[in-house]
This record gives C-alpha cells, structure tokens and sequence, in this order.
C-alpha cells in the first residue's frame, strides 16, 4: 500500500543524483530537472528543504548549484525523507489520506473487494522503519480506509514475510465499496 509520494521520490532522487554527479562544480537545479524530466520549479522548493536541513549545501551565483553537505555515506533516506516533510522527527509520516485508496475507491465496481497486506506496529500512525519500510498502526489503517470513503470488511493481523529468519508484524486488510 504504501508508494512514497513524489515530492519524497523527488528529494532522494536529488541527492542521489548530486551524490553520483559530486565534482569540482554543483549542480545546477536546472541541470537535475533536465535528468528528471521536470520543470524546475517542481525541484527548486525540494532542494531548499534539503540545504534548511544541512543535507546539500546551496551554491548562489554563476555556476552555482547544489552539493553534498557532508559524506553521502552519511546522508539516510529518512533524514532526506524528513527534510522534504515526508516522516516527521519520530518517523511517522504525516499523511492522513493515501492517494492509492482513493484511486482504488474511484475506480472500484460497487460491492468490490480490494485485498493488500501492510507490515504494522502497536503503537501510533505511520513508521517508518530501519529497513525504511512504512509500518501501520491498526487504527491508522481503518482511519485510511474509511478516508478513501471504503468500508473495512476484515482486518486481521498476520505475517506476510520474514526478514533475518522473524515473521514481520502485519496486517490482512480486506476493504469493499459501497
């Protein structure tokens, strides 16, 4: 259920991307939305997030740009995440509707079924984990249900995988339109 919203997509892409392009000038927001096939004014308030939070560092004038502001090896996908307002400081991300369900609930046949499994947690909102992979709390799950304007129709705890040979929390979901 959880796909990263694009300004989180955005954000990492842009980090990578001047991780793998670092050398002896920055890169331009310009030279990103070429690469990313995006107008740069979708990019510019991305990268402002990034240096407010020290992960690039902005270059002004003629040829000027973005780099790194420290060691990529030191940059995580969850500070990134955090600096473009995706997770908040406890990992939880923000959101209180999920794109995906709307879409499944607009395009649905009356009475249908949609099925999906989500790794979960006992405690509040949205995780986002060390293995960077978002963890619900049950009560957030039929919030999002009933959001997207779906029914709940079972919601079961389960393990849909292991990792490192343990069973990972999760949660059988089955939600109807009415």
């Amino acid at each position: 259920m959880p796909i990263l919203p694009r300004k989180g997509i955005l954000a990492i892409a842009a980090v990578v991307d001047i991780a793998l392009h670092d050398g002896d000038t920055p890169v331009s927001a310009k030279t990103l939305a070429v690469r990313h096939g995006l107008p740069p004014r979708h990019l510019e308030p991305v990268l402002q997030a990034l240096v407010r939070d020290g992960i690039l560092k902005g270059i002004r004038g003629p040829g000027g740009g973005y780099e790194l502001a420290g060691e990529p090896g030191d940059i995580t996908a969850a500070q990134i995440l955090r600096a473009a307002d995706m997770i908040d400081g406890e990992g939880q991300s923000p959101q209180s509707n999920s794109p995906l369900l709307a879409e499944v609930a607009r395009v649905l046949a009356p009475c249908g079924l949609f099925a999906f499994t989500v790794e979960s947690h006992t405690g509040e909102g949205v995780m986002l984990g060390e293995g960077l992979r978002y963890s619900y709390a049950e009560s957030t799950v039929r919030a999002l249900i009933a959001a997207a304007g779906l029914r709940l129709d079972r919601l079961e705890s389960a393990s849909s995988r292991t990792e490192s040979g343990a069973q990972v929390a999760g949660l059988v979901v089955v939600a109807a339109k009415t």
